[in-house]
């Protein structure tokens, strides 16, 4: 689907939007970090594509799933833990240097407040890392919630932390809009009976976002705010 053949989304009082690969074009950061664990484990680097098809699922299966490159089950258990520890290390220290905000981000989280939404940022990336890079890119400010992958019992795909955010912005579900990059937000927001919208430039495990059933997919988040009536 196409901006163009998308119809207006009525009713919509909240937006529930994706950090990594929707708002922010991480991948440099992840390229950066996780091969400077792999360096303190012995290992030799990985290409920024195959690191990005591992993102989306949370850092504990990004480390598991850069370990599975190397190891058999066994072997990423007896180094997951060191692993984990030297990746959050190197993580925190360039969180967010190597990234950059994706075109019409700023301008679709001020087009959305300005028709009346309230708006909540939901990413799997732990909150440690999620909000310094909120602050250091300036979208934190649009922003009522911010929910982390470890900020609730469970995580996208699951439902559950968009099924959360209504019920504190107190909207139901078919009032919310989920925006996302890959089929973790589509998953969540058809079982939590939300309306989702996809963006086509981010990292969907290294699928086609074509092949995400969602209500379609727009350009950028200001296409995506452009479609709500006011």
């Amino acid at each position: 689907m196409t901006v163009a053949r998308l119809t207006t989304l009525k009713d919509i009082r909240a937006a529930i939007i994706d950090l990594d690969g929707t708002m922010v074009h991480t991948a440099p950061d992840f390229h950066v970090a996780v091969n400077r664990m792999r360096a303190e484990l012995g290992l030799g680097p990985l290409d920024m594509e195959s690191i990005t098809h591992f993102v989306g699922k949370g850092t504990e299966n990004l480390m598991r799933r850069v370990l599975g490159v190397d190891y058999a089950e066994d072997g990423i258990e007896q180094h997951y833990p060191r692993a984990l520890a030297s990746y959050e290390k190197h993580y925190l220290a360039i969180n967010g240097e190597y990234s950059s905000v994706y075109p019409g981000v700023h301008e679709g989280l001020a087009a959305l407040q300005a028709k009346g939404l309230r708006l909540a940022c939901v990413t799997n990336k732990p909150i440690g890392f999620a909000m310094p890079l909120l602050e250091k890119t300036g979208l934190r400010r649009y922003f009522d919630i911010v929910y982390g992958g470890d900020s609730l019992p469970k995580k996208k795909p699951d439902p559950y932390p968009l099924l959360k955010v209504c019920e504190d912005f107190k909207v139901l579900p078919a009032q919310a809009l989920a925006i996302g990059d890959s089929s973790n937000d589509a998953q969540a927001a058809r079982a939590a009976g939300c309306r989702v919208l996809n963006v086509p430039y981010g990292y969907n495990h290294g699928e086609s976002i074509h092949k995400v059933d969602s209500d379609g997919i727009v350009s950028t988040l200001l296409d995506a705010a452009e479609l709500i009536s006011a």
